[in-house]
């Protein structure tokens, strides 16, 4: 996510480390290749001019005080700007005090509407809302077989007529909803491959007809600029109440994240993540303010784990762990938490620093399945005791899981060397004192 970005703007402002003071000189020529960078990751032209006018007016004549240099401030500022242009704070959806709440999704054909209609009935279902799903496209007979598998994946209810006309499915579903006791109802609308008159009169129509309490119109974040314009158009017609950026893990640069809210005013209130029903994070411009410049978002890492990680399970581990317990078999059941947080690079990104140490979209995580391979090969005893995984053992092994013997061995080795240094944490060593001893 925002990997080129990221490391175009660090790019950008290294010239400003060393200087004592940041200087009308030195601020120009590095806010002129932050202002080409913005450019190539498709930000609007506008929004880049206000932005960097905004941040050299903060940035010229400041003092840098002891122990924070011209590149650390001027990233501060930096940081600030990206997170008012991005909205300042979370933005959360309307729900209605009487039930049913409407939600409303609007948006072109493929940015992922009905998927995302999928993952918000998903996310308030978890909330103990009562949710029902509208497929009032029926234009395209598989939007609606797409909604009732997610509906059915999910377990909730889809309303939807092939016959009816789409008005007639909206308005039929409010009514069903109250006789159901269902206190939220989600209508998937149709889209079109580009901005088409009839398909928003038609969403006008349902618009009026049902009163939704809350509109999103739903952007392909992928699609730079192109989905500033599409969402201009749309929020002329429907005046929707916030956006929802979708394909966020994909190749993204940056130019719908940085440039939606200023041209329509209306907040970015999700994005997603991922094909997943549970890949849909709220949008909160601080973080993503941080991962855009590589610092991290540590915030969203750690609300991450703590949905995927048993409770229970993490304080036996700790047991083992300061018990020197800790087996191969714990390791494997650890990447399985780890997996469900996501795409390995989504998870690392999140970690302050990590962006710098290299491109994390080039993490292979056909790795990791090596090394599930290799370790479910072995007899549950051998992953228990691993000292015992002799020569013949080892062709077995390898044999078994499609790898070699050299990266059996380097696996039982890289174990090995996290069972010494999980054994000196045990007995009290801070870290620093184990790793000096370790790499030293």
């Amino acid at each position: 996510m925002f990997d080129a970005l990221s490391q175009k703007l660090d790019d950008a402002l290294k010239r400003l480390r060393g200087q004592g003071r940041i200087s009308s000189e030195n601020i120009a020529e590095s806010l002129r290749e932050v202002r080409t960078v913005l450019l190539d990751a498709d930000v609007n032209f506008k929004v880049v001019k206000d932005f960097i006018e905004k941040v050299q007016q903060k940035s010229v004549g400041q003092e840098v005080i002891t122990s924070v240099s011209p590149g650390q401030l001027i990233i501060k500022i930096i940081y600030d700007e990206l997170v008012a242009l991005m909205g300042t704070e979370k933005a959360d959806i309307t729900l209605s005090n009487t039930p049913p709440s409407i939600i409303l999704i609007a948006g072109l054909q493929g940015s992922g509407k009905t998927t995302f209609a999928g993952k918000l009935a998903n996310m308030l279902k978890g909330k103990g809302r009562q949710v029902l799903l509208v497929a009032a496209d029926v234009y395209r007979p598989a939007a609606i077989d797409q909604l009732m598998l997610l509906g059915e994946q999910i377990q909730v209810p889809v309303f939807t007529s092939r016959t009816d006309t789409a008005l007639a499915i909206a308005k039929n579903s409010i009514d069903f909803a109250r006789k159901n006791a269902r206190d939220t109802v989600i209508i998937d609308t149709a889209g079109r491959l580009a901005i088409d008159e009839e398909m928003m009169r038609e969403v006008e129509n349902i618009k009026k007809a049902v009163s939704p309490h809350e509109i999103l119109f739903v952007v392909d974040s992928m699609t730079g600029q192109d989905a500033v314009n599409t969402a201009r158009a749309f929020h002329d017609r429907l005046d929707f109440d916030g956006v929802v950026l979708t394909k966020l893990d994909g190749d993204t640069r940056g130019g719908a994240a940085l440039s939606i809210r200023a041209v329509v005013e209306k907040p970015i209130k999700f994005v997603g993540t991922g094909e997943k029903l549970d890949a849909l994070e709220p949008f909160y411009p601080e973080r993503m303010a941080s991962r855009i410049l590589g610092m991290g978002d540590i915030v969203s890492f750690v609300e991450k784990a703590q949905q995927s990680f048993d409770q229970d399970k993490a304080e036996k581990l700790e047991q083992k762990i300061r018990k020197s317990q800790f087996t191969l078999e714990d390791f494997y059941d650890q990447l399985q938490e780890i997996k469900k947080m996501g795409p390995l690079s989504q998870v690392l990104s999140m970690i302050p620093g990590v962006s710098r140490l290299g491109k994390i979209d080039d993490v292979d995580e056909k790795e990791l399945k090596y090394v599930e391979a290799i370790i479910l090969s072995m007899t549950r005893d051998e992953r228990e005791h691993p000292h015992i995984i002799n020569g013949p053992r080892r062709k077995r092994i390898a044999s078994g899981s499609g790898t070699s013997i050299q990266e059996v061995n380097r696996l039982l080795k890289q174990f090995s060397d996290m069972q010494k240094l999980m054994k000196n944490f045990s007995k009290g060593k801070s870290i620093s004192k184990v790793l000096s001893q370790r790499f030293g």
